[in-house]
């Protein structure tokens, strides 16, 4: 069994069963302990889980949600694929918003200069990006700022997001399922997402593989709300195909 077969083994058990140890892991897997603890460490290197004694326990068990810092260097070369596959969905011209995120910055570190875009964002780092962007006229909404991801929340962000309609609106999430929609850790920031939805003619969700099949506290929209999630290669196939059975189509960048 390669490495990355194991960690999607290891990291779904811990999922289903709120936590992992090291020598049941390594009998049933028929490997080392040393070998086990090599696995777990690179899945919290990736954010997935936080080591305890003896083993590991999935970070949303913790109530854990990772900070802006922590998540810029995780799956990176993941986030880059899926960044340039929206921009497919880019329109011709016209508005657009991009959501609180790593690889929504990524987005919009990418975004072309050759035609005439509107960007609204609740996003400090995507505004910082976007500020002196040739082409790009930017609208900043204000709020509350979030330390943990630097994206405005609260009524003063949902009363300017009333106020908008966009082409598309680009939204990252923590986790998406068929059953669930998409879910993110926070209230408040599920709030101005549900707000992003609402203002948008079409929404498409970026989400790595780690997001696809999670679910977390607070609920953002339902699947019916989205219309393609691009994701990457590694997304486990059936749980693609259980989102892409609900109606949204899915990308494997």
């Amino acid at each position: 069994m390669y490495a990355p077969e194991r960690h999607q083994q290891i990291l779904t058990r811990a999922r289903s069963e709120g936590r992992v140890d090291v020598t049941a892991l390594a009998g049933e897997l028929d490997v080392t302990p040393e070998t086990i603890r090599r696995d777990l460490t690179a899945l919290e290197r990736h954010g997935l889980v936080r080591r305890v004694h003896g083993g590991a326990i999935p970070v949303e068990r913790l109530g854990f949600e990772p900070g802006l810092a922590d998540r810029e260097g995780l799956l990176s070369g993941e986030k880059e694929r899926i960044a340039k596959a929206a921009l497919d969905e880019l329109p011709d011209g016209g508005a657009v918003i991009l959501d609180a995120g790593t690889t929504t910055v990524r987005l919009a570190e990418l975004l072309p200069t050759d035609r005439e875009l509107t960007v609204v964002t609740h996003a400090l780092p995507v505004a910082t990006v976007l500020a002196t962007r040739p082409g790009t006229t930017l609208h900043l909404v204000g709020g509350t700022v979030r330390g943990r991801t630097l994206a405005a929340v609260g009524s003063w962000a949902l009363r300017d997001l009333a106020e908008i309609h966009v082409d598309v609106a680009f939204l990252g999430a923590n986790g998406i399922t068929a059953d669930h929609g998409v879910t993110t850790p926070d209230l408040a920031e599920a709030a101005v997402k549900r707000a992003l939805v609402t203002a948008s003619r079409r929404t498409v969700v970026l989400a790595d593989h780690t997001k696809v099949g999670r679910v977390d506290l607070a609920r953002v929209a339902d699947l019916a709300d989205v219309d393609t999630l691009i994701t990457d290669a590694a997304v486990e196939p059936e749980l693609a195909d259980e989102i892409e059975a609900a109606g949204t189509r899915v990308v494997r960048a």
